[in-house]
Formats: structure tokens, C-alpha cells, sequence
């Protein structure tokens, strides 16, 4: 069972399973894996609230968290790679595991996701054995079925709302816009591409520095321009192929759906959000996602508190009874 809300839409929708048309469709990082919701969608009452019909299985991961020294380390070395190679930036993530609670309380752990980021994708699920969370803002793609117009976003740089932005962060935009458009030139029907200023987009306790594209397609194009936006440089790095290496090489764990993507289909538009602010639900554990863009100009004690601040996006939202 799934349950979403769309950006600054506060109805509840699910699938009624009832067909194989693919209405929800989740891709892990590397594409390897797809969790899939059939039927159409449909919108559930609110006040009803959601029943996921299936309880958390028990974390027989025994994975071990990364701790600050471990990470602040590992982070040196990244460094020395994208130094060595000239690297624009590499993306590296990380787990939070937290374990001290008896139960989730997963009815109100959504509605307070769903409250605190009304301008995000929100969703939650169960299925065969999988219970994800989350919401978060960027879009990979969306397109509209009748004027065949396609939006796609770059969105990079993080920093509390409170503080101003520095090199560190401009630079680290630069190429994923930059990425994005070379992109969409190869795609472009009508020589005319419309690109935004740069502008802060707010999510939560942090923003980001955010660019706007647009540009119409041939339908035919729009699985071949998702296949090469994806992975952006803003959840992995310039180059793609290299950096995809690199992520193997230094994470310590698998990122599944952190930073894969979601496709939604609606009878007006064809969505891809990027699974980024989200968590892992087990009976006995939340594994939080969080990461963040790594450049030569990196200080990895701030990168530490980045990620902290990121988890706690999702944390301080979830429900507990200790």
C-alpha cells in the first residue's frame, strides 16, 4: 500500500491495484531495482487517514553507522580524489540509523512530513517487506501530455536558512546546471531553451540555491532524456561514469532508493521526482538517507553537520513511542 501527496496539494491519493498499469513506480540509484504500485490512482478521504495493512519487518541489516571521525576521514580522501582528478564535484551519502524506540507511529509520523514540507512530494509505503518515507522537492522531469512541454530543475548547494551563500555553494550549482543543459540541447525541438535565475529554494530548516528549465520534446525522447538526466550531478557528480565509481569505492552501504527516482503518471502530466529527503522504515530501526556535494573547496566538518542537519529533516518529524 502507498500513500503520496503532490507539491502543494494536500489531497491524499493512492493506487486501487485493480490493473498493470504502472501508476507508481519507484527506481533505486543505480536502476536495479523497482518497487511498482498498479492500478490507477485514486484519492483517499484524509479524515479516513492511511492504512498501510502490513506491519515494519525487523533490520536484519546489521549495518553499523558511520560515525563523525569515520566519516570526517573518508571525506579527507574524497577530497584528494577530486583534486587529483579535477573532479567539479562527487556526491557522497551516508546512513543514520537510529534504534532507540519501542514502536513508529506511522499515521502521525506522515502527517507531520506532510505538514512540515507542503511544497514537496510526500509519500509512504509498504510492500513486500519494503517501508520507505519521504519528501522532498526536486523535480527530475515533468511533462505535459497535451503541449508535450518538459520542466526539469537544478538544484544544489545546502545551507541553514539563517546563513548566506559562499563560493563553496555557487560553484557546486554551476555544474549541475550546466549538466542539465547540455542535456536538454540534444532533445531541444525548437532551439529555444528557458532557463530561470538562480534563486533560493526553501525546504524546511535549509534551502538550496535552484535554477528552472523548459523546453518542449517529442514524446518519443522523454524515457531517453530521464535515462540521461539521471543520475543528476547533484546526487552523484561530473563526470557520471567516474563519480558513480567512486561512490561504489567509498560508501559504505547501498543507497536503494536514496537518490533513485519516482515516476508518477496522471492524466495530464508524467512526473519524476528525486527520493532524497527520506528514510528507511524497519519495526526496530529508521535508516535516514542524507548526503551531500563534495567539492575541493569542501571543509568536512561542515559537510558532517550538513548531512546531521539533513537526517533531522526526516527525524524530527517521525512519531515514537520509546
Amino acid at each position: 500500500m502507498i500513500y503520496f501527496k503532490f507539491p502543494f496539494d494536500e489531497k491524499l491519493y493512492s493506487t486501487d491495484g485493480y490493473s498493470d498499469k504502472k501508476a507508481v513506480l519507484f527506481k533505486s540509484f543505480d536502476q536495479s531495482e523497482s518497487i511498482i504500485f498498479n492500478g490507477d490512482m485514486i484519492e483517499i478521504n484524509d479524515k479516513t487517514g492511511i492504512f498501510l495493512g502490513e506491519s515494519f519487518v525487523k533490520d536484519e541489516t546489521r549495518f553499523s553507522p558511520e560515525n563523525h571521525e569515520e566519516y570526517v576521514k573518508k571525506l579527507q580522501k574524497v577530497i584528494e580524489v577530486i583534486k587529483e582528478n579535477q573532479l567539479p564535484k562527487l556526491v557522497l551519502s551516508r546512513r543514520k540509523i537510529f534504534r532507540d524506540f519501542n514502536e513508529i507511529n506511522a499515521k502521525e509520523s506522515f502527517r507531520n512530513l506532510c505538514e512540515a514540507y507542503p511544497n514537496a512530494f510526500r509519500y509512504i509505503f509498504i510492500k513486500d517487506g519494503n517501508s520507505w518515507m519521504g519528501a522532498f522537492s526536486e523535480v527530475l522531469g515533468k511533462f505535459n501530455k497535451s503541449t508535450h512541454e518538459f520542466e526539469t530543475m537544478s538544484l544544489a548547494g545546502t545551507i541553514p536558512i539563517s546563513e548566506s551563500w559562499t563560493d563553496k555553494e555557487i560553484e557546486e550549482q554551476k555544474p549541475v546546471s550546466s549538466y542539465i543543459r547540455n542535456v536538454l540541447q540534444k532533445f531541444n525541438t525548437n532551439a529555444e531553451i528557458y532557463e530561470s535565475e538562480t534563486y533560493d529554494h526553501i525546504s524546511g530548516n535549509i534551502k538550496h540555491l535552484r535554477t528552472d528549465f523548459k523546453l518542449k520534446i517529442n514524446p518519443q525522447d522523454l524515457d531517453a532524456i530521464i535515462e540521461e538526466l539521471h543520475p543528476t550531478p547533484a546526487v552523484c557528480g561530473i563526470p557520471k561514469d567516474f563519480c558513480q565509481e567512486k561512490i561504489r569505492q567509498f560508501e559504505k552501504f547501498p543507497r536503494e532508493l536514496y537518490a533513485g527516482f519516482i515516476r508518477i503518471e496522471t492524466d495530464e502530466f508524467i512526473q519524476y521526482f528525486v527520493n532524497l529527503r527520506c528514510a528507511k522504515l524497519y519495526s526496530d530501526s529508521v535508516h535516514i538517507f542524507t548526503g551531500g556535494g563534495i567539492t575541493a573547496q569542501s571543509n568536512p566538518e561542515k559537510e558532517w553537520i550538513e548531512t546531521e542537519l539533513k537526517s533531522e529533516a526526516v527525524l524530527k518529524n517521525l512519531v515514537f513511542s520509546i
